[in-house]
């Protein structure tokens, strides 16, 4: 059997980390397994369902690196099948046309409530042999009234359901639209979906929909029904919890791969292992080591696994992804270090990219941010001269390199009797507009001989006027 496994978002909102992870869940089974999978989108919700979410939904997928085999696929491209389905259940008896208004329906209910009765439709339309004027029809799966429906997930393990729990759902409209328990149904049918790893708010859904696979006379896939995610106070994760939008971890500066291990490690495992590339996630995933338990996303977390990714990702392709960033914070990168460079002196420091674009603006154009409480701090009057001696030493250099430049200040300190730091500090907050940066010798290489020169006489101006 090749394995098929799908992922089915509705698009009436972007993609959400929970979508993520069920995609992520699918795809690996699906890449561990060398099987297909597939990307359905089910948008039969017109109300809600909107171009934009599709593009949200795709553009997400694609950053992410989920790709698909199949697909896109669309549920209101489909419409002749779905209804040439429920032509055959209206056929075979396993399916009637209903005739209840909304009100009528809304009476029911309400009447079933004040009984203390669980609110279900009653079954009245099941014998009905007639049409009635001036009300469209819906059609309703004849669900089986007696007897129990057993599902074996694959992560929650046995659940039975007793069929007189199940009414007797709604799976066309009038209009001729499918609802998701009809559309779901007869594509995971047609496209031979072998797996159905999905969210376990799902679960109660799947008794019906094996129903209705049984009255086809079609398969049953195998179900697996991962637990939800909650926020790191144990709530159902939310807006409050941070973002929750895939392409805004995209935004702030987190690579793909560290989103993936960290949803990848809410509901699995592999040992006590923390850290996985993708390679990786494939080789070892496998539905047998899904926990059945909720799991909680911590950000923080994720911004400690995104640190051990950057450490190890290619400089350059680190490098094109922070080109975004950069133009974001209004930063014109041209005629700065080369940014693989850049990449290297920061990541250690660094948990997102964000984080590189944010400590490395001193590196770009020629205005300087000065942090002036440093500047007063540290660029007094006794240290003028080792930096003007510093000045000429550089200014002298044939070759700007970092050995060179630690000699050239390690010199600079000797000659007037300090040591290394009590000059290098100085000259980090002439050179960078503050405090904090790598290493001096790497730091002055990547700022380049001529700001270099230009910043230290500056500062030295700014000594002799104060």
């Amino acid at each position: 059997m090749t394995v098929r496994t799908r992922f089915a978002p509705s698009p009436t909102g972007f993609l959400h980390i929970g979508g993520v992870r069920t995609a992520l869940f699918a795809w690996l089974f699906a890449r561990h397994h060398g099987g297909q999978f597939v990307l359905r989108i089910e948008d039969t919700d017109r109300e809600r369902s909107t171009q934009a979410a599709v593009d949200a939904i795709l553009e997400g997928m694609a950053w992410a690196g989920l790709d698909w085999d199949e697909g896109p696929y669309y549920q209101m491209q489909r419409l002749d099948r779905y209804q040439a389905v429920a032509q055959q259940l209206l056929a075979s008896g396993h399916a009637y046309h209903c005739y209840c208004t909304r009100d009528e329906l809304d009476a029911m209910r309400a009447a079933q409530q004040a009984r203390g009765e669980k609110p279900r439709y009653d079954g009245r339309c099941r014998d009905r042999t007639s049409p009635r004027d001036g009300v469209p029809p819906v059609v309703r799966f004849r669900t089986p009234g007696e007897g129990t429906i057993v599902v074996e997930d694959l992560v929650r393990g046995r659940v039975e359901f007793a069929n007189a729990d199940l009414d007797d759902l709604v799976i066309m409209r009038p209009d001729g639209v499918p609802t998701f328990h009809f559309g779901v149904v007869v594509d995971d049918a047609d496209m031979g979906i072998t797996h159905v790893i999905r969210g376990d708010d799902h679960l109660n859904n799947t008794p019906r929909q094996m129903h209705i696979l049984a009255a086809l006379g079609e398969p049953t896939p195998a179900y697996a029904h991962l637990p939800m995610i909650l926020g790191p106070d144990g709530a159902k994760l939310s807006k409050r919890h941070g973002a929750v939008n895939v392409l805004e971890y995209r935004e702030a500066g987190f690579l793909p791969e560290a989103l993936l291990n960290c949803l990848v490690r809410l509901g699995w495992a592999a040992g006590d292992q923390e850290i996985f590339s993708i390679d990786e996630m494939v080789a070892l995933f496998d539905i047998d080591g899904v926990n059945a338990s909720a799991a909680r996303f911590d950000p923080e977390k994720l911004r400690w696994i995104n640190q051990q990714h950057l450490r190890g990702a290619d400089a350059g392709r680190v490098a094109a992804a922070l080109l975004p960033h950069y133009a974001a914070a209004g930063v014109d990168v041209a005629g700065g270090p080369p940014l693989e460079g850049v990449v290297d002196a920061y990541r250690e420091r660094a948990a997102t990219l964000r984080d590189i674009v944010d400590a490395s603006h001193y590196l770009f154009g020629d205005a300087l941010p000065r942090d002036e409480a440093a500047f007063r701090k540290h660029l007094v009057p006794a240290v003028r001269a080792p930096l003007l001696d510093l000045l000429l030493r550089l200014r002298a250099l044939p070759a700007w390199d970092r050995a060179a430049i630690h000699a050239a200040v390690a010199a600079a300190a000797e000659a007037a009797g300090l040591g290394f730091g009590k000059l290098g500090q100085p000259l980090r907050v002439a050179v960078t507009g503050g405090t904090v940066s790598p290493p001096i010798d790497a730091t002055l290489e990547l700022v380049g001989q001529a700001r270099t020169l230009a910043r230290i006489e500056a500062a030295l101006a700014g000594i002799a006027a104060a």
